[in-house]
């Protein structure tokens, strides 16, 4: 066999029209959802199942394994799936994530559940890496922009709805014999993954096409998997769990950074990572190609991809504790509050795609937004315990409306500049630097927030509390507003790529949009 890599051409991808296209969009949405809702559903199920299991002390693992490795398959499926196509990736993907969910639904300790809430995460990480790219493969860029907004209404739905699901699942879902009591309604949290997902899988498993991306690889059988960078794969898994599980506990205290458990986390991330772009240099297919960020597009929007998420996930984390311990409100009330935010995101994210698809153009609607949420972040820096709620409601809702863009512009904009045989890397590599920088943000704002003061362990009942609770805040506020100035900085540098017909890759849809919006609303 000759061990060239020959790249597929732009003819051998498949056209996708009518049902199958709309059966397709159903459920790579209804698999998103799933996989982001699962996110936000466990955390209000948690006391339910900690009294069930108990283990209350490893009470964040339920999370942190399924962040760990939901980020640690993003960049190696990205890349993978260029190699070698996207269809059974999205597939296995799926499927072990609705593995996972049957076994965390049934697990009977908490080590158990731990464990098969990682699997859920591998399974999730694929999907994450996936569901983006497949949308590049399915339309051409100007058309992109349009469908791209769904998935940010998905993101924004599943954050909104999944406590209040999981919550409810928890208290008030159906009995089900010996299998799940009263005590355990909780395993509903798990198990509502298995029909959808199972819709989903079956669509996709007989509507998409082996073919529907452009491959970078030609090559099959061992010659194949001779290109597949192995090292590289375990050198990147192990460099982002090191990195994440170092910045998470240097910032769950205000002296954890001095540890030499959290300075060896950092240290040995530091190393790996080194150690991977060395490998990523000499390997022939890298599961990061260094060569990439010689295109100003991808590397301006991977930095923005990066931003919006240390802005959002440092500024909803502190917001609340600022709504219950400065002014004073209950934390239904603050939830309440907060949900603005939130609609406001989602309302940016979907006008964001359609603007950018009218327009034919990124960089404007970027810098626009970026404006927004340093304009947003400002305010609430400004914030003091006079400050009134329908105040701080108006300064979120911009701070909403700036971030939303980011949901579609960064991985729209890096599609959009790079060749469609590396539409999955940089789909992927996106996506990985979003999720690496929710953890940054709160990391460096909660040390920044605990480094301000000394504060007990629970929220202030008189008025020095909470103006020393509110001057700490302000800081941690400030570090966001510093997010939000370099990341409109960054837009400036953002060059648009015009939408023209001659894309990156060819256009594979052959009805109107019309119709195709018909059929989703007939499935």
């Amino acid at each position: 066999m000759n061990a060239t890599s020959i790249p597929a051409t732009h003819s051998d991808k498949a056209h996708l029209r009518g049902f199958a296209l709309a059966s397709v969009m159903v459920a790579l949405m209804l698999s998103l959802f799933l996989e982001a809702l699962d996110q936000a559903i466990v955390g209000t199920a948690m006391p339910r199942i900690i009294a069930s299991l108990h283990g209350l002390g490893e009470y964040t693992w339920v999370v942190t394994a399924y962040v760990l490795a939901s980020l640690t398959m993003i960049p190696v499926v990205g890349k993978l799936s260029d190699q070698f196509g996207r269809k059974w990736f999205v597939l296995i993907g799926t499927g072990i994530f609705l593995l996972g969910s049957l076994l965390a639904g049934a697990s009977q300790t908490i080590d158990q559940l731990i464990i098969f809430r990682a699997l859920q995460g591998v399974g999730a990480g694929m999907g994450m890496a996936l569901v983006g790219t497949i949308i590049g493969d399915l339309f051409e860029p100007a058309t992109r922009a349009k469908w791209m907004s769904l998935f940010g209404i998905v993101y924004g739905v599943s954050s909104l709805t999944g406590p209040t699901i999981g919550g409810w699942l928890a208290e008030h879902g159906p009995l089900l014999g010996s299998l799940v009591t009263d005590a355990t309604r909780w395993r509903w949290v798990f198990y509502i993954n298995l029909p959808l997902g199972l819709i989903a899988l079956i669509a996709l498993l007989i509507f998409l096409p082996t073919n529907v991306s452009v491959r970078s690889s030609s090559l099959k059988g061992w010659a194949a998997l001779r290109q597949v960078d192995f090292l590289g794969a375990i050198l990147s898994a192990a460099a982002s769990i090191c990195l994440l599980l170092g910045l998470s506990l240097g910032s769950a205290q205000g002296t954890g950074w001095t540890s030499p458990q959290v300075l060896g986390l950092l240290t040995s991330g530091v190393i790996l990572f080194a150690l991977f772009f060395v490998v990523e240099r000499r390997v022939a297919e890298p599961i990061l190609p260094l060569n990439l960020f010689r295109n100003s597009v991808f590397t301006v929007s991977s930095l923005l991809a990066l931003l919006q998420m240390m802005l959002v996930l440092g500024f909803t984390l502190y917001m609340p504790l600022f709504l219950q311990g400065v002014l004073a409100v209950s934390p239904t009330i603050s939830g309440l509050v907060m949900t603005p935010l939130s609609l406001s995101m989602v309302a940016s994210a979907t006008l964001a795609g359609p603007l950018i698809g009218a327009f034919k153009r990124y960089r404007f609607i970027a810098i626009a937004g970026a404006a927004l949420m340093v304009a947003g972040t400002f305010f609430v820096a400004l914030m003091t315990p006079q400050t009134s709620l329908l105040q701080a409601v108006l300064f979120m809702i911009v701070v909403g409306l700036g971030t939303g863009v980011f949901f579609i512009v960064p991985t729209l904009a890096a599609q959009n500049a790079l060749p469609a045989s590396q539409m999955g890397v940089s789909t992927a590599a996106t996506r990985y630097l979003g999720q690496m920088g929710a953890t940054l943000g709160i990391a460096i704002v909660g040390t920044v927030v605990n480094s301000s003061g000394s504060f007990a362990q629970h929220l202030p009942t008189n008025e020095s509390g909470k103006e020393l609770l509110a001057t700490a805040l302000q800081h941690g506020f400030v570090a966001v507003l510093i997010f939000a100035v370099i990341a409109l900085i960054a837009t400036f540098f953002l060059k648009d790529v015009p939408f023209g017909a001659n894309s990156p890759d060819d256009a594979v849809v052959e009805e109107s949009d019309e119709v195709v919006e018909k059929e989703l609303v007939e499935v």
